[in-house]
């Protein structure tokens, strides 16, 4: 998990200053193209180091500009009205979805066949694609021009670094260690006084009035459990079936296959859904879902187990992750007034990263603490309590949806979002557009 991209996942704010579709822009030709030049030209040299190096590109594509996931939500979320934005969504993570599909088995065959290195290859030609379609197809979006909290990016920055450091190191550094414990106490620290000065500046980055909002609270907490639970699961899930059952790369692509192409599949149905019956009862069943699947998983995994007992609860799993997620991200946009998306799509995103890296952390303590490496059967044992953990942790995240409003009063909600942000607005100072 990059701390990086996860800070910067926080710059949603300036989507709605200086609009959403440059950053998109211009992450593309450089996450993508010199990095995957560089990283692939460095891989005939079979050196670790060159992966190193294309990381550090990478992340160099995001300081200018991560548009890839808050932006591209802040542009599609303000392309559609609110009637038709949940359908939106839903094909948006539908697409997603197919990168989520396709990745593993051609990540797998191309690790097999030819060598780890040339995947960083595949940037190239999506680079060459995404971007004239972006320069041709997508419409800039603005939001009001106001000022910019560098205070508050500051210290979110440190809190997310503190917490990321201390999450990822726990396991290998000791969670009762110094480096450990300072790192995750900053981090909280930090955390408190992100909050803190955002309840007293004029125009916060992070409008803390957001999470007065049951739907803006309640769908963050469900997404954020929700890819805790994915993360952490697709992590050992792949390294199950390769150190325990022994299967190559390319087939344990293959075997992740009724999970992931779940997503693809029923993704555009929960967003066309969410209109009719709510966000509420797709969060929560969606969840329980996942819980269902994965508890099962963990019930019954073993070294010998065929894998055909695996199909049934990964697509009852993927089936429930993909009805959560559209109409989490929905649940979220639609919480606040339509000159906020950017802030609340950068929300959104960090949190569900930030989630994503918690969930690895979490399960791997839980595999450490009850398995290892030693042996098949003990991987197998690790493997089987971190599936229980990601089940219990879907299950908090079901509970937590359970706390979103109902269809009906989605609508008051929206109104009322609108009326506190032309409020706030009609206080905040200009921004210079020169920048």
């Amino acid at each position: 998990m990059d701390g990086k991209r996860l800070q910067l996942e926080l710059r949603g704010a300036a989507y709605d200053w200086r609009g959403a579709r440059r950053p998109i822009r211009t992450s593309a030709p450089v996450r993508r193209w010199p990095g995957a030049v560089r990283t692939g030209v460095g891989g005939l040299r079979t050196r670790a180091e060159c992966w190193l190096a294309d990381r550090r590109t990478r992340s160099a594509g995001v300081r200018v500009g991560t548009g890839d996931a808050a932006g591209g939500l802040t542009l599609l979320s303000a392309a559609f009205p609110a009637e038709r934005r949940a359908r939106a969504l839903g094909i948006f993570t539908s697409v997603a979805g197919l990168a989520l599909l396709v990745g593993p088995v051609v990540g797998g065959a191309i690790a097999q066949g030819l060598a780890w290195q040339w995947i960083f290859w595949l940037n190239v030609p999506i680079g060459l694609i995404v971007i004239p379609l972006v320069l041709g197809r997508i419409q800039e979006s603005f939001g009001p021009r106001t000022v910019l909290d560098i205070a508050g990016l500051v210290l979110i920055t440190g809190a997310i670094f503190g917490l990321v450091w201390g999450l990822v190191r726990g396991n290998s550094a000791g969670w009762g260690s110094l480096e450990v414990v300072a790192s995750l106490v900053a981090g909280v620290g930090l955390a408190v006084a992100f909050v803190v000065w955002e309840l007293r500046a004029r125009v916060p980055m992070v409008p803390m009035r957001f999470f007065r909002s049951r739907a803006f609270s309640a769908g963050n907490t469900a997404n954020f459990l929700l890819f805790a639970a994915i993360f952490g699961t697709l992590f050992f899930l792949a390294q199950f079936l390769q150190t325990a059952q022994g299967y190559g790369p390319l087939t344990a692509g293959l075997h992740l296959l009724p999970w992931t192409a779940c997503l693809f599949v029923v993704a555009p149905i929960s967003g066309s859904l969410v209109n009719r019956v709510g966000e509420r009862p797709l969060i929560v069943g969606g969840l329980l879902l996942q819980a269902i699947g994965l508890a099962w998983i963990g019930l019954i995994a073993r070294p010998d187990l065929a894998y055909a007992g695996f199909v049934v609860p990964l697509i009852i799993a993927g089936i429930g992750g993909s009805l959560a997620m559209p109409a989490a991200q929905n649940a979220v946009v639609s919480a606040v007034a339509a000159n906020e998306i950017g802030k609340a799509s950068g929300t959104f995103s960090m949190l569900r990263q930030l989630g994503g890296a918690f969930g690895v952390a979490i399960l791997a303590a839980v595999f450490a603490g009850l398995g290892g490496f030693r042996s098949a059967q003990a991987f197998s044992n690790g493997f089987a309590a971190a599936l229980l953990a990601a089940a219990a942790l879907s299950l908090i995240g079901a509970i937590a949806g359970m706390a979103l409003p109902s269809r009906q009063a989605r609508v008051v909600v929206q109104t009322q979002a609108l009326e506190r942000s032309e409020s706030e607005l009609s206080s905040a100072p200009e921004q210079s557009p020169s920048l």
